[in-house]
Protein backbone atom coordinates (compact mmCIF):
# COMPACT_ATOMS: atom_id res chain seq x y z
CA UNK A 1 0.00 0.00 0.00
CA UNK A 2 1.64 2.97 -1.47
CA UNK A 3 0.96 6.86 0.56
CA UNK A 4 1.92 9.94 -0.62
CA UNK A 5 2.08 13.46 1.29
CA UNK A 6 3.12 17.19 0.45
CA UNK A 7 4.62 19.57 3.12
CA UNK A 8 6.26 22.89 2.79
CA UNK A 9 8.06 24.31 5.67
CA UNK A 10 11.55 26.94 6.01
CA UNK A 11 13.59 23.81 5.85
CA UNK A 12 13.49 20.44 4.32
CA UNK A 13 13.96 18.63 7.45
CA UNK A 14 10.69 19.96 8.74
CA UNK A 15 8.64 19.74 5.52
CA UNK A 16 9.61 16.12 5.60
CA UNK A 17 8.66 15.94 9.62
CA UNK A 18 5.46 17.04 8.61
CA UNK A 19 4.67 14.70 5.57
CA UNK A 20 5.47 12.03 7.72
CA UNK A 21 3.28 13.23 10.67
CA UNK A 22 0.31 13.45 8.02
CA UNK A 23 1.04 9.48 7.08
CA UNK A 24 1.63 8.59 10.58
CA UNK A 25 5.04 7.01 8.94
CA UNK A 26 8.10 6.41 10.41
CA UNK A 27 10.37 8.88 8.62
CA UNK A 28 13.39 5.97 7.96
CA UNK A 29 11.03 4.08 5.72
CA UNK A 30 10.12 6.98 3.47
CA UNK A 31 10.97 8.46 0.58
CA UNK A 32 11.36 11.89 -0.25
CA UNK A 33 11.39 14.20 -3.11
CA UNK A 34 12.10 17.88 -2.83
CA UNK A 35 9.63 19.93 -5.04
CA UNK A 36 11.01 23.43 -4.14
CA UNK A 37 14.30 24.64 -1.96
CA UNK A 38 14.24 27.15 0.31
CA UNK A 39 14.62 30.98 -0.97
CA UNK A 40 15.60 33.82 0.71
CA UNK A 41 14.35 37.56 -0.14
CA UNK A 42 15.77 40.87 0.00
CA UNK A 43 15.56 42.42 3.98
CA UNK A 44 13.06 39.34 4.21
CA UNK A 45 11.07 40.17 0.94
CA UNK A 46 10.52 37.64 -1.78
CA UNK A 47 11.49 34.95 -0.21
CA UNK A 48 9.53 30.85 -0.66
CA UNK A 49 9.56 27.52 1.44
CA UNK A 50 10.91 24.34 1.07
CA UNK A 51 8.25 21.90 -0.17
CA UNK A 52 8.65 18.61 -0.61
CA UNK A 53 7.17 15.25 -1.34
CA UNK A 54 7.13 12.58 1.22
CA UNK A 55 6.36 8.77 -0.25
CA UNK A 56 5.57 5.70 1.84
CA UNK A 57 5.07 2.05 0.90
CA UNK A 58 3.55 0.18 3.40
CA UNK A 59 3.27 -3.79 3.32
CA UNK A 60 -0.31 -4.73 3.24
CA UNK A 61 -1.46 -6.75 6.53
CA UNK A 62 -1.10 -10.57 5.79
CA UNK A 63 -3.85 -12.47 8.28
CA UNK A 64 -1.56 -15.29 10.18
CA UNK A 65 -4.18 -18.23 11.11
CA UNK A 66 -2.35 -19.58 14.13
CA UNK A 67 -1.25 -23.25 14.22
CA UNK A 68 -3.22 -26.25 15.40
CA UNK A 69 -1.33 -26.34 18.07
CA UNK A 70 -1.36 -22.82 19.36
CA UNK A 71 -4.80 -23.23 18.79
CA UNK A 72 -5.43 -26.14 21.07
CA UNK A 73 -3.28 -24.08 23.99
CA UNK A 74 -5.82 -21.21 23.23
CA UNK A 75 -9.05 -22.77 23.17
CA UNK A 76 -7.92 -25.09 26.50
CA UNK A 77 -7.02 -21.57 27.98
CA UNK A 78 -10.31 -20.32 27.63
CA UNK A 79 -11.72 -23.25 28.66
CA UNK A 80 -10.13 -23.51 31.88
CA UNK A 81 -10.70 -19.86 32.70
CA UNK A 82 -14.75 -20.71 32.20
CA UNK A 83 -14.08 -23.52 35.02
CA UNK A 84 -12.65 -21.10 37.09
CA UNK A 85 -9.24 -22.99 37.18
CA UNK A 86 -6.54 -20.20 37.21
CA UNK A 87 -3.95 -22.51 38.58
CA UNK A 88 -3.13 -24.57 35.51
CA UNK A 89 -0.26 -24.51 33.49
CA UNK A 90 0.33 -25.84 29.77
CA UNK A 91 3.30 -27.26 28.04
CA UNK A 92 3.91 -28.35 24.80
CA UNK A 93 5.84 -31.80 25.37
CA UNK A 94 6.33 -32.72 21.82
CA UNK A 95 4.51 -31.99 18.53
CA UNK A 96 4.63 -33.12 15.00
CA UNK A 97 2.91 -32.22 11.69
CA UNK A 98 0.12 -33.38 12.52
CA UNK A 99 -0.49 -34.70 16.20
CA UNK A 100 0.98 -32.49 19.62
CA UNK A 101 1.53 -33.36 23.31
CA UNK A 102 0.18 -31.09 25.83
CA UNK A 103 1.05 -31.19 29.73
CA UNK A 104 -0.77 -29.96 32.32
CA UNK A 105 0.52 -28.89 36.09
CA UNK A 106 -0.25 -26.84 38.49
CA UNK A 107 -2.47 -27.07 41.99
CA UNK A 108 -6.16 -27.13 40.37
CA UNK A 109 -4.57 -29.91 37.96
CA UNK A 110 -6.80 -32.90 40.14
CA UNK A 111 -9.94 -31.04 38.52
CA UNK A 112 -9.16 -31.38 35.16
CA UNK A 113 -7.95 -35.08 35.56
CA UNK A 114 -11.06 -36.29 37.23
CA UNK A 115 -12.43 -40.12 38.21
CA UNK A 116 -9.97 -42.54 36.42
CA UNK A 117 -9.09 -39.80 33.97
CA UNK A 118 -12.77 -39.18 32.37
CA UNK A 119 -12.71 -35.74 33.15
CA UNK A 120 -9.45 -35.08 31.57
CA UNK A 121 -10.84 -37.64 28.06
CA UNK A 122 -13.46 -35.26 27.87
CA UNK A 123 -11.56 -32.08 27.43
CA UNK A 124 -9.02 -33.29 25.10
CA UNK A 125 -11.88 -34.98 22.89
CA UNK A 126 -13.49 -31.83 23.13
CA UNK A 127 -10.11 -30.10 21.87
CA UNK A 128 -9.38 -32.33 19.34
CA UNK A 129 -13.21 -30.98 18.12
CA UNK A 130 -12.21 -27.70 17.84
CA UNK A 131 -8.93 -27.62 16.04
CA UNK A 132 -9.98 -30.16 13.57
CA UNK A 133 -12.41 -27.55 12.30
CA UNK A 134 -9.46 -25.49 10.94
CA UNK A 135 -8.32 -26.25 7.35
CA UNK A 136 -5.81 -28.85 6.69
CA UNK A 137 -5.37 -32.31 7.60
CA UNK A 138 -6.38 -34.04 10.67
CA UNK A 139 -4.44 -33.34 14.02
CA UNK A 140 -4.32 -35.51 16.93
CA UNK A 141 -4.08 -33.85 19.98
CA UNK A 142 -2.86 -35.75 23.40
CA UNK A 143 -3.06 -34.21 26.94
CA UNK A 144 -1.39 -35.79 29.88
CA UNK A 145 -0.29 -34.97 33.62
CA UNK A 146 1.88 -35.83 35.47
CA UNK A 147 2.60 -38.88 33.43
CA UNK A 148 -0.94 -40.06 34.30
CA UNK A 149 -1.80 -42.17 31.38
CA UNK A 150 1.28 -44.08 31.76
CA UNK A 151 0.94 -45.24 34.93
CA UNK A 152 -2.82 -45.58 33.82
CA UNK A 153 -2.04 -47.28 30.86
CA UNK A 154 0.38 -50.11 33.20
CA UNK A 155 -2.48 -50.52 35.23
CA UNK A 156 -4.03 -51.71 32.34
CA UNK A 157 -2.09 -53.83 31.14
CA UNK A 158 -1.34 -56.26 34.49
CA UNK A 159 -5.09 -56.21 35.56
CA UNK A 160 -4.99 -57.57 31.14
CA UNK A 161 -2.98 -60.24 31.55
CA UNK A 162 -4.02 -61.41 35.18
CA UNK A 163 -7.91 -61.52 33.63
CA UNK A 164 -6.50 -63.36 30.80
CA UNK A 165 -3.72 -66.22 32.88
CA UNK A 166 -7.32 -66.80 35.15
CA UNK A 167 -9.69 -67.46 31.87
CA UNK A 168 -6.89 -69.77 30.25
CA UNK A 169 -6.37 -71.77 33.83
CA UNK A 170 -10.05 -71.95 34.08
CA UNK A 171 -11.68 -71.61 31.42
CA UNK A 172 -14.04 -68.54 32.58
CA UNK A 173 -15.06 -65.29 30.88
CA UNK A 174 -14.64 -62.38 32.77
CA UNK A 175 -15.94 -58.86 31.69
CA UNK A 176 -14.40 -55.69 32.52
CA UNK A 177 -15.82 -52.22 33.47
CA UNK A 178 -16.97 -49.58 30.74
CA UNK A 179 -13.85 -48.27 28.91
CA UNK A 180 -12.81 -45.47 25.98
CA UNK A 181 -11.32 -46.87 22.87
CA UNK A 182 -8.17 -45.93 23.84
CA UNK A 183 -8.29 -48.07 27.33
CA UNK A 184 -9.77 -51.20 25.47
CA UNK A 185 -7.10 -50.62 22.78
CA UNK A 186 -4.68 -51.65 25.63
CA UNK A 187 -6.42 -54.34 26.97
CA UNK A 188 -7.09 -55.92 23.64
CA UNK A 189 -3.38 -55.88 22.30
CA UNK A 190 -1.96 -57.38 26.18
CA UNK A 191 -4.76 -60.17 26.02
CA UNK A 192 -3.43 -60.84 22.29
CA UNK A 193 0.07 -61.90 23.43
CA UNK A 194 -1.14 -64.76 26.56
CA UNK A 195 -1.58 -67.70 24.68
CA UNK A 196 -5.11 -69.13 24.44
CA UNK A 197 -7.22 -66.32 25.94
CA UNK A 198 -8.80 -64.14 23.16
CA UNK A 199 -11.01 -60.33 24.13
CA UNK A 200 -13.92 -58.73 22.49
CA UNK A 201 -15.92 -55.93 22.95
CA UNK A 202 -19.66 -55.61 23.66
CA UNK A 203 -22.34 -52.90 24.43
CA UNK A 204 -22.87 -49.72 23.11
CA UNK A 205 -20.88 -46.02 23.71
CA UNK A 206 -20.33 -45.30 26.70
CA UNK A 207 -21.07 -48.37 28.45
CA UNK A 208 -18.90 -50.67 25.93
CA UNK A 209 -17.38 -53.12 28.00
CA UNK A 210 -14.04 -55.70 27.39
CA UNK A 211 -15.00 -59.47 27.43
CA UNK A 212 -11.75 -61.92 28.38
CA UNK A 213 -12.16 -65.44 27.48
CA UNK A 214 -10.50 -68.44 26.91
CA UNK A 215 -10.00 -70.39 23.30
CA UNK A 216 -9.94 -73.91 24.66
CA UNK A 217 -11.76 -73.94 28.22
CA UNK A 218 -10.91 -77.21 30.38
CA UNK A 219 -13.46 -80.17 30.12
CA UNK A 220 -15.12 -80.61 33.61
CA UNK A 221 -14.49 -83.79 35.18
CA UNK A 222 -17.76 -86.00 36.61
CA UNK A 223 -16.64 -87.45 39.93
CA UNK A 224 -17.22 -91.51 40.70
CA UNK A 225 -15.42 -94.18 39.83
CA UNK A 226 -14.48 -95.79 36.85
CA UNK A 227 -14.54 -91.91 35.35
CA UNK A 228 -13.78 -91.84 31.73
CA UNK A 229 -14.69 -94.96 31.10
CA UNK A 230 -17.51 -95.56 28.43
CA UNK A 231 -20.55 -97.71 29.86
CA UNK A 232 -21.52 -100.66 27.47
CA UNK A 233 -25.07 -101.49 26.48
CA UNK A 234 -25.29 -104.50 28.81
CA UNK A 235 -24.10 -102.20 31.79
CA UNK A 236 -27.05 -99.65 30.50
CA UNK A 237 -29.73 -101.76 30.38
CA UNK A 238 -29.10 -104.35 33.72
CA UNK A 239 -31.11 -102.53 36.54
CA UNK A 240 -29.59 -101.46 40.13
CA UNK A 241 -30.25 -103.99 42.48
CA UNK A 242 -32.74 -102.77 45.67
CA UNK A 243 -32.00 -102.25 49.24
CA UNK A 244 -31.32 -105.49 51.29
CA UNK A 245 -35.21 -105.88 52.22
CA UNK A 246 -35.70 -105.53 56.38
CA UNK A 247 -35.13 -108.74 58.75
CA UNK A 248 -33.29 -110.53 56.26
CA UNK A 249 -29.28 -111.59 57.54
CA UNK A 250 -26.28 -111.51 55.97
CA UNK A 251 -25.03 -114.88 55.00
CA UNK A 252 -21.39 -116.57 56.16
CA UNK A 253 -19.18 -114.52 53.80
CA UNK A 254 -20.58 -110.77 54.33
CA UNK A 255 -22.42 -110.50 51.09
CA UNK A 256 -25.90 -108.94 51.44
CA UNK A 257 -29.13 -110.60 50.22
CA UNK A 258 -31.12 -108.92 48.57
CA UNK A 259 -35.24 -109.15 47.28
CA UNK A 260 -35.92 -112.42 45.50
CA UNK A 261 -37.01 -110.45 41.83
CA UNK A 262 -33.43 -109.29 41.92
CA UNK A 263 -32.09 -112.56 42.56
CA UNK A 264 -32.02 -115.25 40.22
CA UNK A 265 -32.66 -119.06 41.13
CA UNK A 266 -30.48 -121.16 40.99
CA UNK A 267 -30.31 -124.30 42.72
CA UNK A 268 -26.84 -125.42 42.07
CA UNK A 269 -25.89 -121.65 44.21
CA UNK A 270 -26.51 -122.30 47.56
CA UNK A 271 -24.69 -118.73 48.44
CA UNK A 272 -28.33 -117.34 47.04
CA UNK A 273 -31.28 -119.34 49.07
CA UNK A 274 -34.77 -119.16 47.97
CA UNK A 275 -36.44 -117.08 50.80
CA UNK A 276 -39.59 -117.38 49.91
CA UNK A 277 -39.99 -120.84 50.47
CA UNK A 278 -37.54 -120.88 53.28
CA UNK A 279 -39.66 -121.87 56.60
CA UNK A 280 -38.14 -121.71 59.88
CA UNK A 281 -38.47 -124.77 62.23
CA UNK A 282 -40.81 -124.19 65.00
CA UNK A 283 -39.46 -124.58 68.41
CA UNK A 284 -40.67 -127.86 70.12
CA UNK A 285 -41.02 -127.34 73.65
CA UNK A 286 -40.95 -130.43 76.51
CA UNK A 287 -42.63 -133.81 76.34
CA UNK A 288 -45.01 -134.55 78.46
CA UNK A 289 -44.59 -137.96 80.35
CA UNK A 290 -47.66 -139.78 79.08
CA UNK A 291 -47.46 -138.26 75.64
CA UNK A 292 -46.67 -141.18 73.04
CA UNK A 293 -45.23 -139.46 69.93
CA UNK A 294 -46.80 -139.90 66.56
CA UNK A 295 -45.10 -142.97 64.48
CA UNK A 296 -46.21 -144.28 60.96
CA UNK A 297 -48.38 -147.34 62.07
CA UNK A 298 -49.10 -146.18 65.71
CA UNK A 299 -51.69 -144.87 67.82
CA UNK A 300 -53.13 -141.79 66.32
CA UNK A 301 -53.05 -139.72 69.69
CA UNK A 302 -51.77 -140.00 73.18
CA UNK A 303 -54.13 -141.98 75.84
CA UNK A 304 -54.32 -140.54 79.37
CA UNK A 305 -55.17 -142.75 82.96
Amino acid sequence: MKKEAIATAKTIEEAVKNACAQMEAPEEEVTVEVLEYPKKGFLGLGGSMAKVKVTFEQEEAVAVRPGKAEAAIAFLQELFAQMGLTKVDITVDSQEDHAVSLSLSGDEVGVVIGRRGETMDAVQYLTGLVVNRLEGEYFRVNIDSGGYREKRAKTLENLALRLAKNAVRTGKSATLEPMNPYERRIIHSTVQTVEGAASHSIGDEPGRRVVITCLNPPRRRSGGRGEGRPRSSEEIRRPRPSRPVAGYRKPYGGRTQYAQDNVKDDEESPRYPDYDRYEPEEESGPVEKNAVELESGGLYGKIEI
